[in-house]
C-alpha cells in the first residue's frame, strides 16, 4: 500500500524544506481510513505483520488502517523501506529547468534503467539494493500468512515490478495512487509470485486524475520555479 495524500509544496507553491517529515493531509487521513474499511470487504481484515517505513506518512497511514481494522499493536518500522531519496536541495536547484522533465519523468519509462536517478538523488539500482533484502528478510520469516506493507510509490513499484518479472526490472508505467494498494501472492520467494491486483483505490480520485504522480510533481516544480524569490 502507498501512504495517503501529503503535500510536498506549501500554500504559496514553494517546496517544503524537508519532505521526509511531511504528514498526511486531511485527504490522506480519509484515504487511509477508507482503505482500512475496504480491506475488510476483500477478505483482508487482519494481518499477521504490519510494516511501514520510518517516515511519518507511512507510519500514520499504517496506524490508521489497523485502527479501522480493529487490530492491536503498531507497525514495525523498517528504515530500508523509505522512499527513494532525492538529491540535496542544492543538487535539485542546480538542475536546469530544461532538465527537470528528464530528472523526474525519467522514472516513468517503460523499463527504467538501474542507473536512473530521481532528481539527482538515489538511483533505481541503489533503491533495489536496500529494499529487496528487507523484503527477502520478511519472506524468510515463515510465521505469517498475510502482511501489510505501507510504503511509498517508488518502493511499491520496485516490489510490484519484481513480482512481475522475478528480477531487477523496474517498470515505470504503473501509477500507484496515494492510499491505494496492490495484492501479491508470494511463496518462498518472488520466483513464484502472482500479482492479483494493482492500484486498488477506495477513493476514486486516482482513476479520474489524468496526471501521474511524477507528472504532478514536475508540474509543481515548474510552478515553484516560476515564483518570484
Amino acid at each position: 500500500m502507498r501512504h495517503g495524500d501529503v503535500a510536498y509544496f506549501d500554500a504559496q507553491g514553494k517546496p517544503v524544506v524537508d519532505p521526509d517529515v511531511v504528514v498526511l493531509s486531511e485527504k490522506g487521513r480519509a484515504e487511509a481510513n477508507a482503505t482500512g474499511a475496504y480491506l475488510k470487504t476483500v477478505g483482508l481484515g487482519k494481518f499477521d505483520r504490519v510494516i511501514s517505513s520510518t517516515l511519518p506518512r507511512t507510519v500514520e497511514t499504517a496506524e490508521r488502517v489497523i485502527r479501522v481494522l480493529g487490530q492491536a499493536g503498531v507497525p514495525t518500522e523498517v528504515e530500508a523501506l523509505r522512499e527513494i531519496r532525492i538529491g540535496s536541495p542544492q543538487d535539485v536547484r542546480d538542475i536546469p529547468t530544461s532538465g527537470l522533465p528528464e530528472a523526474i519523468l525519467g522514472m516513468m519509462q517503460a523499463r527504467v534503467s538501474g542507473a536512473q536517478s530521481f532528481l539527482r538523488g538515489e538511483t533505481i539500482a541503489a533503491l533495489q539494493a536496500r529494499v529487496f533484502p528487507a523484503i527477502d528478510a520478511l519472506l524468510d520469516d515463515k510465521d505469517w500468512q498475510t502482511a501489510l506493507w505501507v510504503l511509498h510509490g517508488g518502493v511499491d513499484l520496485a516490489i510490484v515490478s519484481r513480482a512481475l518479472t522475478g528480477d531487477a526490472s523496474y517498470y515505470g508505467r504503473f501509477d500507484l495512487g496515494p492510499g491505494c494498494f496492490s495484492i501479491i501472492d508470494v511463496g518462498v520467494d518472488f520466483r513464484d509470485a502472482v500479482v492479483k491486483a494493482v492500484n486498488v483505490c477506495p477513493d476514486p480520485t486516482p482513476y479520474t486524475q489524468r496526471l501521474d504522480a511524477f507528472e504532478m510533481l514536475l508540474q509543481e516544480n515548474l510552478k515553484a520555479r516560476a515564483l518570484k524569490p
